[in-house]
């Protein structure tokens, strides 16, 4: 065995406790009859992907690669599950051409018309953009249809299982349901031969040898039906304790607010015989005032949003964190999130082995994180941008590669996108709210003394010299304490009331311009 994989034994980070925990418990150390172990995430594809698609599957990827450590003679798959058979209930708001869709309502999303004119329907319009999505981020996976399992017949087996239990299902699910939906509930929902539908009509009777059922049309009459071949869909808790069933379901990750339909698809997923997956519950995203996030509010973070602002790995990280907390995903979230991701990337070459399996970097980069040094913060980039006040990406550079001789976009890859994304922050969200006032008097005269002091430093001055002079001269009496004499540097100088550490900064801006500034600040001017 490894050192590598004698350390994933013991390692806290909570993929490999996932990972152990289907390891052990389902799995006991043993390949399934099925040859691999299948994990799933699932998609409704009424909507575009979004921000909690990209943290399911790349949880569940962190999960899968942990996994793979541990166990690397039992094979894994990803099923990335769209259920496009469902039947289209609204509209959705954000489309082109909603009346054409609107004729269509009640059909499979893959029966529908692509509003967008470029895919043979609706669903697959969707779906492609998916697959896409998926791929831009370099996840391993496979995708699969609903459309396509239960058109081809490979739910057949399943759907008939379900039938031959149907009684048993029915009355798991009835006791969770209100008065007048119990008297139409059935976990069938034909699809009508005639409007291509998916139908919620009442069943008024089931025949197991014949591997059919009986329902009330809408027009009054009495139709017969296969639940097989795709002239059936299965309600949703009763379509996923299927699916889980078919497939050999081995691990699925779901939100806090779908607790009451796992419980409920694991017992039917138990009547049919099969044992459910392994589940994860994680928490909700709240808005920046503490409430659910919600599609139809638009109170939400899309993931293009994030990666206008910071790189992808920083999203990551961001999922990756505490999965079962409630964490408030907005903007203000991003540089501190983009500012720890180079901190734990910094860290892992120095690392042992079980040190770096506990470093979400690990997990971020499939085990082979980039080398690069952090020469400059996020935080650090958008209080230079600030103070130089500009949007141009050669003038930032200008100053970092005095700062850091040895870096160039092209040697310091990460930094570049860094850059890019610290002025797209810096032009949306600092510029907009920087309020610069003007020195009292006290600070005047402390800027003026700082000022001198900076001048008699070096050149070549690092920044711990810096910082030490910045804490010397807050010393004075004027102030009441370091605090107070910070809060005016910033306030002053970078028309905020926080920022970064003056020393690194300072060095980072140089000592020639900011004794300018200074002098300027010295002198009563606002620098605003």
């Amino acid at each position: 065995m490894s050192d590598l994989r004698t350390a994933a034994l013991s390692a806290t980070a909570w993929p490999f406790q996932e990972a152990r925990r289907l390891l052990d418990e389902r799995l006991k150390g043993k390949t399934p009859d099925k040859g691999y172990v299948l994990f799933e995430t699932g998609y409704g594809p009424s909507g575009l992907p979004h921000i909690g698609t990209f943290g399911e599957v790349v949880r569940t990827t962190m999960v899968r690669r942990a996994f793979a450590l541990l166990a690397p003679d039992i094979p894994t798959r990803l099923f990335a599950f769209s259920d496009d058979m469902d039947g289209l209930r609204k509209v959705p708001d954000n489309i082109p051409n909603p009346e054409m869709v609107r004729e269509h309502l009640g059909k499979p999303l893959t029966a529908i018309p692509d509003p967008f004119g470029t895919h043979d329907s609706f669903g697959a319009h969707n779906n492609a953009r998916l697959r896409a999505f998926l791929d831009s981020f370099g996840f391993d996976y496979e995708f699969q249809s609903a459309t396509d399992w239960y058109g081809s017949g490979r739910f057949d087996t399943a759907l008939l299982n379900v039938l031959a239990h149907y009684d048993k299902v029915i009355n798991v699910v009835l006791p969770t349901l209100g008065e007048e939906r119990r008297q139409t509930y059935s976990p069938f929902l034909p699809v009508c031969p005639k409007t291509g539908k998916v139908l919620q009509v009442p069943v008024v009777g089931h025949d197991v040898s014949a591997g059919t059922i009986t329902y009330r049309d809408e027009d009054g009459s009495l139709v017969e039906t296969p639940v097989t071949g795709g002239r059936c869909k299965m309600q949703w808790k009763a379509d996923w304790a299927m699916r889980w069933s078919a497939l050999g379901v081995d691990y699925e990750m779901s939100g806090k607010d779908l607790i009451p339909s796992v419980e409920l698809s694991s017992k039917i997923c138990r009547i049919l015989g099969a044992n459910p997956p392994m589940n994860l519950t994680y928490e909700l995203f709240l808005d920046q005032d503490g409430q659910k996030i919600s599609k139809s509010k638009g109170n939400g973070l899309s993931v293009e949003e994030w990666l206008t602002y910071g790189p992808n790995e920083s999203l990551a990280l961001f999922m990756y964190q505490k999965p079962k907390a409630a964490k408030r995903l907005y903007f203000d979230v991003i540089p501190r999130a983009v500012d720890d991701y180079l901190t734990f990337l910094g860290k892992f070459p120095a690392e042992d082995g079980a040190a770096r399996l506990n470093n979400p970097v690990w997990h971020i980069h499939a085990g082979n994180p980039p080398r690069e040094d952090s020469h400059i913060t996020y935080s650090m980039l958008l209080n230079l941008a600030s103070v130089c006040n500009s949007e141009d990406k050669s003038v930032l550079w200008g100053f970092i590669r005095r700062y850091a001789a040895d870096a160039t976009p092209e040697t310091a890859p990460i930094l570049d996108r860094l850059v890019e994304t610290a002025i797209a922050y810096y032009r949306d969200f600092v510029k907009p709210k920087k309020t610069y006032r003007k020195a009292s008097a006290a600070e005047a005269a402390a800027f003026a003394d700082l000022a001198a002091g900076l001048k008699a430093l070096p050149a070549d001055a690092d920044a711990d010299s810096i910082q030490t002079l910045v804490y010397e001269t807050g010393k004075r009496p004027d102030f009441a304490d370091l605090k107070s004499w910070f809060k005016a540097c910033y306030e002053v100088l970078l028309g905020q009331d926080q920022g970064p550490r003056l020393g690194s900064f300072i060095k980072l801006y140089g000592i020639t311009e900011t004794v300018t500034l200074l002098d300027k600040a010295a002198a009563g001017e606002s620098l605003g």
